[in-house]
């Protein structure tokens, strides 16, 4: 009897001592958190305490409209499109751009959860215009650390470890910002899978003055029929 309660005494010491290293590794984790993590973790507690009847909200959104606008620090589409949980979908990515997963989040964000109206909404000042493919596809052909750029253009700060990976990457990177705007409503316009009764509106926004101002071109072709 002995004998066969040891087996399962060395499997309950094992799954203690997991449990014990998992602990330990998590709190080491939290211990060699940046000083961002944490603020991040501090302000989602303070959010989350106060968080109300918002855990009721619909899943569809309430405004039906979507947004596609670039990932930029400066834009904060809550504000300059005056959202509130749960209105609008806001699709964010470089430059904002109609890339294939735009499409895709667009198609969804219509047939799936009834939206009704897109805006693609691009910005002045925009770091898409900075660099073009074959720059960025040197630069990480050679190394993955973070380039800088100065009066000579970009450049890598060491090279070594870079991958030939980002050629098969497609990186929309524009040289005229209002261009922009038509090309990705004209795209999205002209997409198999997006109907011709959704008014796709195209705009920039200014970081200088917060305005949105229309690209009226863009608007005109992404009318509704």
């Amino acid at each position: 009897m002995k004998g066969n309660r040891q087996p399962k005494d060395g499997f309950l010491v094992i799954s203690v001592i997991v449990d014990f290293l998992s602990i330990m590794s998590n709190t080491l984790i939290q211990q060699e958190s940046s000083k961002v993590h944490k603020e991040v973790i501090v302000a989602n507690e303070k959010y989350a305490s106060d968080f109300g009847k918002k855990g009721e909200l619909a899943l569809p959104p309430a405004r039906s409209f979507t947004i596609l606008t670039c990932m930029d620090a400066r834009l904060d589409p809550a504000k300059y499109a005056g959202l509130a949980e749960g209105d609008a979908h806001v699709i964010r990515n470089a430059g904002g751009r109609a890339s294939d997963d735009a499409i895709r989040s667009l198609v969804i964000s219509y047939k799936l959860l009834g939206t009704k109206e897109f805006f693609v909404i691009h910005h002045s000042d925009c770091g898409m215009q900075l660099f073009t493919d074959p720059i960025i596809r040197n630069l990480l052909s050679k190394s993955l650390k973070t380039a800088t750029i100065d009066s000579n253009g970009w450049r890598n700060v060491e090279e070594s470890g870079g991958s030939e990976e980002a050629k098969f990457i497609p990186f929309l990177t524009f040289e005229n910002l209002e261009q922009s705007v038509i090309d990705d409503v004209k795209r999205i316009r002209n997409h198999p899978l997006i109907p011709k009764d959704i008014p796709v509106y195209g705009y920039y926004y200014d970081v200088k003055t917060g305005r949105l101002v229309e690209v009226p071109e863009a608007s005109k072709i992404g009318r509704a029929s």
